[in-house]
């Protein structure tokens, strides 16, 4: 008899043993790793101390019952929770309140965005688009940005518009008369939509509407407009809805809203860039993206999630991988232990290249926000200072990061979900449990898909400034700089010459050329064929989304191995030959395979390397990176909190957690469903003879049937 948590008659099934073996086999220290993945041994021990604190918080910290919670349940939880951190933000800088947000994201998405909407959204359109004094007073002096009096939303969506940012259809009049706007919701389709912490929660909204001056259209601004008073009772002129049901995040309370000619005052037009004077003498921006900085701050935050959330699902399902076995190899022997599914080959494909793609995800998030940052404080200074040489660098900064920001918030948003889903079927059965987490996130995670910009629009975009820029490079002689720096070599590529030949495949510098390469002559193609028919922008859509992928991914593998390089030896020179298959494998797999038709197409790589690398090197790779995937995934440094899944878990023993579990939410005492009398009532229903009052049977036919009765 084993006798271990239970009393057995055989002996279990022990994932923890090997787990624990690969654990203790390490060649490297997962701490250093952590070093690499969040950008620096300070951003490691922060998140670590954060973490710990939020495990430990009796409000904040996430358990098992989150998954069975109803949709009133969430909303009231996430409130307690906003309530909880609201405590925490009045003792942290933004900066370190914006990193535990981050982390939050993992666990809770519907309190990251909840919070996220007014501190990033509301408060983040203030300081984009706001003076000096209008950002002092709505977050300071109302101590909106310590979650204090105030409580925001973000009017950007309607009804029927959304990506199209410049077609919203609020508008917001001028009255010369009163030195007031008018806000007004001109019909249904303007009205806002989808906004998060309008139906219950938002006291004022920062609301997206056409500027209207003496009856001239400038385009979108932006105002902030009270909702409800003080006593959270609507304004005049404000009606406001939930939206209902929705795929998840339940616990976020978007809802509708339409204004009826609701008065503000001129000065509640966020005048940082538009400005309107009481005479009515309208001044517009330089570049008009420029009020759109709260979008962009919100992209950047959706690539750090990229990077969290796969992080999570792939540790579920490399652990699940490693702890699981099935079946027996098909070179196995007749008496040999089943395999564990990570030892296949194919599940090595399946997981292996989606941790590859987490670490590459990690520095393009950490770059990606390093730059918004220096790109905002540029020009907030500059703008501040009346300084125009300055002014026109944030611009040109801003530019790129539009582009950069737009290819990666699509593309690494679309990878995650889709990461989500396969981690999810690399479990199999077990996968589909909610407690395992992956059925929540997947509907959680799913918005960001369309979210502040959808993804095919975005990359549209995003090709079109690639397409746009490379025929000002060609035909123009410009230069350019940015992201964008490399089209300037344009000339120098556009002939058919092959790129890569199977040795080229092992150096990840030859690739990063190829995936410049693939994007200056896809996009030279775009432009030949956008003017064969006739500057049709629609009609190359597809390739246009196609670029911005590419991009992404030069973008990605870029600052991977920007940071390899910088890194030295002692302590992190066990990390580089890990790192350094790591971003091959990344390369390999969500670079070159799955855009195989396009290097192939533009000759950029040769058919025999493009054969022997997804016939026999994307494999070996997987292979060599296989004894380092318990390592890599705790690398990621996350706790068992933070995964909240009955499959997931650091030690292992994800059978007994996962039955524990199943049995506390489900207490097997309560065999019998609160509908249990319909149950009843259908399993012990009369005879079909008797419900039907033996009208259909012989001795009433014998009774009644003519025929019958005359024989």
């Amino acid at each position: 008899m084993n006798v271990n948590k239970t009393v057995d008659s055989d002996a279990a099934p022990n994932p923890r043993n090997l787990i624990q073996q690969e654990r203790s086999s390490a060649v490297f220290n997962p701490d250093l790793m952590n070093y690499f993945l969040e950008g620096s041994k300070e951003r490691s021990e922060e998140t670590k101390k954060m973490i710990q604190q939020m495990e430990r918080d009796p409000i904040l910290a996430s358990r098992s019952n989150y998954y069975d919670l109803t949709k009133a349940e969430q909303r009231e939880l996430t409130i307690k929770k906003i309530n909880r951190l609201s405590r925490y933000i009045e003792s942290e800088t933004f900066d370190e309140f914006e990193r535990r947000m981050s982390l939050i994201s993992v666990f809770d998405p519907q309190l990251h965005t909840r919070i996220g909407v007014h501190l990033g959204l509301f408060i983040g359109c203030v300081r984009s688009n706001g003076t000096f004094a209008q950002v002092n007073y709505w977050a300071l002096e109302k101590e909106s940005a310590f979650i204090k009096n105030i409580y925001g939303c973000f009017g950007m969506t309607e009804l029927a518009h959304g990506s199209n940012v410049a077609g919203l259809q609020t508008t917001a009049t001028f009255d010369e008369e009163n030195d007031s706007f008018i806000i007004n919701t001109p019909h249904i389709g303007a009205t806002k939509w989808w906004i998060g912490g309008a139906a219950h929660s938002a006291t004022h909204c920062s609301v997206y509407a056409r500027l209207i001056v003496k009856g001239k259209d400038y385009g979108v601004k932006t105002f902030i407009v009270p909702l409800r008073d003080s006593n959270h009772d609507l304004m005049p002129g404000i009606t406001i809805g939930d939206i209902g049901a929705k795929m998840g995040r339940d616990g976020i309370d978007n809802g509708w809203i339409q204004f009826s000619n609701v008065k503000i005052p001129r000065f509640f037009m966020l005048q940082k860039y538009a400005k309107v004077d009481s005479d009515g003498n309208v001044t517009l921006p330089k570049m008009n993206q420029l009020s759109y900085g709260a979008l962009l701050s919100g992209r950047v935050i959706m690539v750090k999630d990229a990077f969290r959330w796969s992080s999570r699902f792939i540790t579920i399902a490399t652990r699940y991988g490693v702890g699981r076995r099935q079946f027996q190899a098909a070179n196995a022997k007749e008496n040999d232990e089943e395999s564990q599914l990570l030892d296949y080959p194919l599940h090595q494909r399946r997981l292996i290249p989606i941790l590859a793609l987490c670490y590459a995800f990690s520095n393009g998030a950490n770059v990606l926000a390093d730059s918004a940052k220096e790109a905002n404080d540029i020009l907030e200074s500059a703008v501040s200072n009346d300084d125009k040489a300055g002014i026109d660098h944030g611009i040109a900064l801003t530019k790129s990061l539009f582009v950069a920001s737009g290819s990666l918030k699509s593309t690494c948003t679309w990878l995650t979900l889709e990461n989500i889903d396969k981690c999810r079927q690399a479990c199999g059965g077990h996968g589909y449990s909610s407690y395992s987490g992956f059925g929540k996130a997947y509907n959680d995670f799913a918005v960001q898909c369309t979210w502040e910009g959808d993804n095919n629009i975005l990359g549209m975009s995003v090709g079109k400034q690639l397409v746009k820029n490379i025929e000002n490079v060609l035909n123009k002689g410009e230069k350019l700089s940015g992201i964008l720096e490399f089209l300037n070599d344009s000339s120098k590529y556009l002939n058919k010459e092959v790129v890569l030949n199977i040795d080229d495949l092992n150096s990840t510098e030859k690739i990063l050329v190829a995936l410049q390469v693939a994007i200056i002559r896809g996009s030279a193609q775009c432009l030949k064929t956008l003017q064969a028919q006739n500057d049709n922008w629609d009609y190359i859509g597809a390739d246009l989304v196609t670029l911005s992928k590419l991009l992404a991914h030069f973008f990605l593998l870029k600052a991977f191995l920007d940071k390899v390089k910088t890194m030295g030896e002692g302590d992190e020179k066990p990390l580089i030959p890990i790192l350094d298959k790591l971003a091959k494998l990344y390369s390999y797999t969500a670079a070159l395979e799955t855009f195989s038709g396009n290097f192939l197409t533009y000759s950029v790589i040769s058919p025999d390397a493009m054969t022997y690398l997804t016939t026999t090197r994307i494999q070996e790779l997987c292979a060599e990176l296989r004894p380092h995937v318990i390592p890599l995934t705790d690398s990621f440094q996350l706790s068992d909190m933070m995964i909240n899944s009955a499959i997931g878990g650091y030690e292992g023993n994800f059978y007994e957690e996962y039955f524990k579990i199943v049995n506390t939410n489900n207490p097997p005492e309560n065999d019998k469903a609160p509908y249990n009398h319909l149950i009843m009532k259908m399993l012990h229903r009369g005879s079909y003879d008797d419900r039907t009052r033996q009208e259909f049977s012989d001795e009433v036919a014998e009774l009644i049937d003519p025929e019958l009765e005359d024989s």
